[in-house]
């Protein structure tokens, strides 16, 4: 199986996260898959950002859910970038997704956007909640899913298999070879996050994982002849 690199809100290490400058320098790098993240507006557009407010990485004040698309719209996102929607991101990069959803009220918003423009084979979607990898299984049969989780232990993979999630995306400061050992019994597909030194790759290549998500384009080059 092919080794994945992830560009983690596209490539946040050297562009502002989240935005379609970072997504497009992504695919560019030739990342395997672009992850990003998703909220809803306070008119229910499907915004992409990691935070639930705005102020780490605008030039606002509050929460998203506060705000309409067009208030989002005037912030500044960093370096003049403006606060995408994930449609714009679909249509600006021609790389595989990773859309994370922080809450069920998006996994709705999404499940229409993957039926209306038929992107079960294109985007895999990925949540900390269990309630909401569910809801997307529900809304969007067949559609690939993951569960997130950064403070966890062996109990993971069994959340994981409930929902029916292929894959565990895991914080990999608190991987365990317990935990991998678990994962790959119930065939289960492990990524590895944040992976941005040389050390942290050949920890994830060392435990056999399937990917690694990184701030950095580099990864990908240096990913494929570490072992």
């Amino acid at each position: 199986m092919n080794f994945l690199t992830i560009g983690h809100r596209g490539v946040m290490g050297v562009e502002p996260e989240n935005t379609l400058r970072s997504f497009v320098a992504a695919d560019r790098a030739g990342l395997d898959v672009i992850e990003l993240d998703l909220h809803l507006s306070k008119d229910g557009a499907l915004v992409v950002m990691h935070d639930a407010d705005v102020d780490r990485t605008t030039d606002g004040t509050g929460p998203i859910a506060d705000k309409t698309l067009a208030e989002l719209r005037a912030l500044d996102a960093g370096r003049g970038e403006r606060i995408p929607t994930f449609e714009e991101v679909l249509d600006a990069v021609r790389a595989p997704l990773q859309a994370e959803i922080k809450d069920t009220a998006a996994a709705r918003a999404l499940a229409e956007v993957l039926h209306r423009r038929d992107l079960v084979a294109r985007v895999e979607v990925l949540s900390f909640h269990d309630e909401a990898v569910a809801e997307i299984a529900r809304l969007v049969p067949g559609v690939r899913t993951a569960l997130v989780a950064s403070r966890y232990g062996p109990d993971v993979v069994d959340r994981a298999v409930a929902v029916g999630a292929a894959t565990l995306v895991l914080n990999i400061r608190r991987l365990t070879l317990e935990v991998v050992e678990k994962a790959r019994k119930a065939n289960l597909r492990i990524i590895g996050w944040v992976v941005n030194t040389q050390d942290h790759l050949r920890l994830v290549r060392a435990l056999q994982l399937d990917g690694a998500t990184t701030d950095y384009p580099d990864i990908k080059r240096t990913g494929r002849f570490t072992a």
